[in-house]
């Protein structure tokens, strides 16, 4: 099974621990995360469900290619990260 985790900024607003999770995509993979934490998936998807602008995902060291449906294969194995980018100056 895929294993989700998320970067410390992310765990600062929403504590959540590593996750190991089912399915064949990264959506599937992140939906059954969340399933618990409408909030989390609102840190992570915009009102269209579409990733934020300011999120990466990346699946076993590799950024996702689809941003909009989230339909990247997920591997049983594969390790799943979610980054939220950092700005300011």
């Amino acid at each position: 099974m895929p294993v989700i985790r998320f970067t410390a900024n992310l765990v600062r607003h929403r504590p959540v621990p590593e996750i190991t999770a089912g399915g064949v995509s990264v959506r599937e993979a992140l939906e059954e995360a969340w399933a618990g934490d409408p909030l989390l998936r609102s840190y992570i998807l915009d009102e269209q469900g579409r990733l934020r602008k300011h999120v990466n995902v990346f699946v076993d060291g590799e950024m996702v290619t689809d941003r909009l449906r989230l339909s990247d294969p997920v591997a049983p194995g594969a390790e799943i990260y979610v980054l939220q980018a950092l700005s300011g100056g």
